[in-house]
């Protein structure tokens, strides 16, 4: 397997047990559709959760976060609104967050809430 790849998925399932030990429920893992890849959708409460899990070792090239730029938070938005339809979500509070995780001597995870929106 790519190190990238493994080294994303290690990210994820850290960011997972992360969020289930802050009450998090998580209702969909690596949701895929014809538009885009959503990492993992939550639910916080009453909140709808969509989360963009971006995983590094260092800092060299930037912090995780500025990895979601533009384009990319417009094309999770497009897909979680094609899953809101599919699941019919109505009334429910929706929040985008982004989830950086640091694979160094100590794993530093740092949870963006509201990092972007509509």
């Amino acid at each position: 397997m790519n190190n990238n790849i493994a080294k994303g998925k290690s990210g994820e399932e850290l960011v997972r047990d992360y969020l289930i030990s802050k009450g998090y429920i998580i209702l969909e893992s690596n949701y895929r559709n014809k538009i885009g890849e959503i990492d993992i959708i939550a639910r916080d409460k009453d909140i709808l959760v969509f989360i963009e899990v971006k995983t590094r070792t260092n800092t060299n090239y930037g912090y995780a976060f500025e990895a979601v730029d533009l384009r990319k938070q417009r094309k999770i938005i497009t897909t979680s609104m094609v899953y809101i339809k599919y699941k019919d979500y109505k009334n429910t509070q929706l929040r985008y967050d982004i989830v950086e995780v640091y694979l160094q001597k100590e794993i530093k995870i740092n949870h963006l809430e509201n990092a972007f929106c509509l």
